[in-house]
């Protein structure tokens, strides 16, 4: 603020300003070439001027409204003070020396903006935060060793928060909080981590398919000595459904739930070959004198290459030459192609009959007890007969009157008794242990896919 004793108010300082400028300008036009003297000068003003101190000419406050922020003003300039000449005084050097000319300019509206800008502000404000929610672990041996899963999601809390908010030029700086009200409390975040190494080595989870190892069977509680419920063979798979303990767990095989040992089970990941193992055992598993042959067996045309090739007995090669006949007879006629190659192998002694040789016939197909040969018929090779004798039982032994077939045919069912072995027995052949003999070679079929 000015002094009570000078009166002036702003237009005047200025004005007394630009007066200073137009002197110093006039001085240095009659004073072309100044001398610079590289000296500390001290005003010393006269005995009839009267002066105050000059302070630096940064203002710090200076009233430019009311109501609005003081800026202050620190340079103050006696009305009689002259500008004119300046009087310096050295420690050693008597002599007057004139001034070193001011060449810098003072910009009033760049100081006051300058010093304009130095707001601080202070305000009180009462507003709606966030209350942070914590996070809680929980060790969870029924999952994975270091697998986490979120089992609750964090809430955000609610609080009303007053504070006085302190900004400077624009810029928040601080702020003193005065008061917290909870309006509503957060919620924590919950995440199981797992413990189980079981799982983590085989990278499963409850619920996912395992596979056996050996043939185990199941037990009606966690005990070496409980009761026995159902016996598994080896490479099916079973539903995991709970881990009671690193040693034992509750699994499901084909709806029949009981607890087996974590050691007797496996997974995909652990032994990546045993699906094509679970594969071939459940179609195994299957294989019974009581199967019913009006249905595919689930091979490959792979599987079918697998079983014919390398048979031991089949001597001459017809075996192992036609897999793809059977299959593709199984496919297209909807019967079961390993019994279908079982009758031949039974009827033509593995293809070294006078009738398989001859007539490419091996299923002895039309021949009666008095004259086998003669009455047999014969074909253009054998992928022949084994199509004609498919397409034969599927429509008069192996399906009820009625039932759609083959080339929009319907079943005519003339010496059907169900369709099984022991059902084609009763018209097909003589021999009431026809049925038995056929089923041997079918095992030893199946049983191949496991070599």
């Amino acid at each position: 603020m000015l002094d009570n004793h000078d009166n002036r108010n702003l237009s005047d300082v200025f004005k007394e300003l630009q007066e200073m400028q137009q002197a110093q300008t006039t001085h240095a036009k009659k004073h072309p070439k100044v001398p610079k003297v590289k000296k500390r000068f001290a005003f010393h003003p006269t005995q009839n001027t009267s002066y105050q101190k000059c302070y630096d000419l940064k203002l710090s406050h200076i009233i430019v409204g009311c109501g609005i922020l003081i800026v202050g003003l620190a340079v103050f300039f006696p009305k009689n003070t002259s500008f004119t000449q300046s009087y310096a005084k050295e420690d050693t050097v008597e002599e007057i020396s004139e001034y070193e000319l001011n060449r810098h300019r003072l910009n009033m509206q760049s100081i006051i903006s300058e010093n304009a800008e130095m707001d601080r502000v202070k305000e009180q404000v009462t507003e709606e935060r966030d209350i942070e929610f914590i996070t809680e672990y929980t060790n969870n041996p029924t999952l994975p060793k270091s697998e986490e899963i979120v089992k609750q999601e964090g809430v955000f809390g609610k609080e009303n928060v007053t504070a006085i908010k302190t900004y400077e030029n624009g810029n928040f700086v601080e702020e003193i909080i005065l008061e917290k009200e909870k309006l509503v409390d957060p919620v924590s975040k919950i995440i199981d981590i797992g413990t189980s190494e079981f799982l983590a080595k085989h990278k499963v989870h409850l619920g996912d398919i395992m596979y056996l190892v050996n043939t185990a069977r199941l037990k009606e509680t966690a005990d070496d000595n409980a009761k026995e419920v159902a016996e598994v063979k080896q490479s099916l798979d079973v539903k995991l459904l709970e881990l009671p303990s690193e040693e034992w767990c509750k699994v499901s095989f084909d709806n029949i739930e009981g607890y087996i040992k974590t050691s007797n089970l496996t997974s995909s990941y652990t032994t990546p070959n045993i699906v094509e193992k679970n594969r071939i055992q459940r179609i195994l598993i299957k294989v019974n004198i009581d199967l019913e042959l009006n249905r595919t067996s689930g091979l490959t045309l792979n599987d079918y290459k697998k079983i014919f090739t390398g048979l031991p007995n089949d001597k001459n090669k017809i075996f192992q030459d036609n897999y793809a006949a059977f299959y593709n007879a199984e496919k297209k006629y909807n019967i079961n192609g390993i019994f279908l190659a079982s009758i031949a192998i039974h009827e033509s002694n593995w293809g070294t009959s006078q009738i398989a040789e001859e007539k490419k016939n091996l299923f002895g197909y039309g021949s009666y007890d008095a004259t086998p040969y003669e009455s047999s018929f014969e074909f253009a090779d054998y992928a022949e007969g084994i199509e004609t004798v498919a397409k034969s039982l599927v429509k008069y032994y192996l399906n009820p009157s009625g039932t759609k077939i083959y080339d929009s045919e319907t079943a005519a069912a003339w010496y059907y008794n169900g369709p099984t072995l022991k059902g084609v027995n009763t018209r097909y052949a003589s021999d009431s242990e026809w049925n038995e003999k056929v089923f041997k070679y079918m095992e030893t079929l199946y049983n191949r896919l496991q070599s």
